[in-house]
């Protein structure tokens, strides 16, 4: 049994968590029921039937079922129509389809919250050699940097007001960085100040980590487009690939042109027999974004009585993403709490996590992910660049019961000192 290998104070520190976070958990299942109302009533809307999950193949023409689950896609994330497909194959993949679809020579784009993502480094081509990249094909990129977890309003309002800007871009979540993740609030906000000066500029938000933690989404808030993955929040531990871009239509439809052909959009693109998955996913989706908020929220918890410094966001902080962040300090104790957390996952619960090279990052990476769906970070996972301060990025977790077992089992590892 797991709670065999468990230290024993851990096991009492998390009986005292039960009662010490009560109120937040239900703080967690009131968002929950919100968005499980929002999805159920938007599947009933559009009459979601059993014939919808027939397997189409080749080009997949008349997939009434795709067209259905788009239908809900767009509903649910505040939007006029979204473009759901197995051939996006991640959320890098999906923002590189947006950019590339509505981006040309001599455009500018301008990200809002600073340095973006390491995947999306090399792919607008601020590192790198890629003839591909949105650089290499004459757009124009600038940055305006957060300040003090805040969008510099007066910055992004001043430059907008040139009218030279065909994009900018919101990354909800933090990334790899030590910034807080922003808030639909925060976005919300920001959108009204933007749409002040200037009603032309396409405004995009980066969803990933972020859908169904609050009440709303950017949609909701004004954005023109949001992007997103359903490895993560949107496919509900059940989707075993898949992206989306969701938005005003004229928009999509630029995707969609991108996607497949001109003057095919959105009627080809086969989704085999992931129909049924898809909606499953989606419809499960906010159960999984509880038992992600709930574990991130137990983890940090745990982190804080433990004594362990940084550890965003704190276990009573108001949350807008799954991501939980740790300070570990030094290489050894980010390796050995990585493995803790692989060695009671599901899957792979035999291999030993150790630093090394992934595509997209520029860093050796430690990566946990004993997922049923390689990659899924709605399950749970964490991962990290194995530099100074070693921090830890942990995200997913289908149930809180699968997430305490793993965290304690973690937690208990690092404890040792074990290499």
């Amino acid at each position: 049994m797991i709670t065999d290998r468990i230290d024993k104070d851990i096991l009492e520190l998390a009986a005292q968590s039960d009662r010490e976070l009560e109120e937040i958990y239900h703080s967690i299942d009131r968002i929950s029921l919100i968005n499980s109302d929002r999805i159920l009533s938007a599947f009933m809307e559009n009459n979601v039937s059993y014939s919808d999950f027939a397997d189409i193949n080749g080009y997949g023409n008349y997939d009434a079922g795709r067209d259905k689950l788009e239908k809900i896609f767009a509903s649910v994330l505040g939007c006029e129509d979204a473009l759901v497909r197995p051939q996006i194959m991640s959320g890098t993949n999906a923002l590189w389809l947006a950019f590339s679809a509505l981006l040309r020579h001599g455009d500018t784009m301008i990200s809002l919250t600073g340095m973006p993502y390491d995947s999306l480094q090399e792919m607008i081509g601020l590192y790198g050699d890629s003839s591909q990249s949105l650089k290499k094909a004459g757009v124009r990129y600038e940055q305006i940097d957060l300040v003090s977890n805040e969008f510099d309003e007066e910055a992004i309002v001043g430059r907008l007001r040139k009218n030279d800007v065909k994009l900018v871009e919101i990354q909800r979540s933090r990334g790899y960085s030590a910034r807080k993740s922003l808030t639909i609030a925060q976005i919300s906000h920001l959108v009204s100040r933007i749409r002040e000066v200037n009603t032309e500029v396409i405004i995009m938000v980066d969803n990933c980590y972020g859908e169904l933690v609050e009440d709303r989404e950017p949609g909701h808030a004004g954005a023109d487009l949001v992007v997103g993955s359903l490895m993560k929040n949107l496919g509900g531990g059940v989707a075993p690939t898949g992206g989306y871009i969701a938005g005003r239509a004229d928009l999509i439809a630029m995707a969609a042109d991108r996607l497949t052909a001109p003057g095919l959009g959105k009627e080809q693109g086969a989704n085999f027999n992931l129909n049924n998955a898809f909606f499953k996913g989606l419809f499960l989706a906010p159960r999984a974004v509880s038992g992600a908020l709930k574990t991130a929220v137990f983890t940090a918890y745990m982190m804080e009585k433990l004594g362990y410094s940084n550890v965003s966001p704190r276990y009573d902080e108001f949350r807008t993403d799954i991501i939980q962040t740790v300070e570990l300090g030094d290489k050894d104790s980010l390796v050995r709490f990585t493995q803790g957390l692989q060695e009671s996952s599901p899957i792979d619960s035999f291999v030993r996590i150790m630093p090394a090279p992934m595509p997209g990052y520029p860093f050796d990476e430690v990566m946990a992910c004993g997922a049923f769906t390689q990659g899924s970070t709605i399950e749970l996972s964490a991962d990290a660049p194995v530099i100074p301060p070693y921090t830890l990025y942990m995200q997913g977790g289908l149930s809180l019961e699968y997430g305490k077992l793993s965290v304690m089992l973690a937690l208990t590892k690092a404890k040792k000192k074990e290499a």
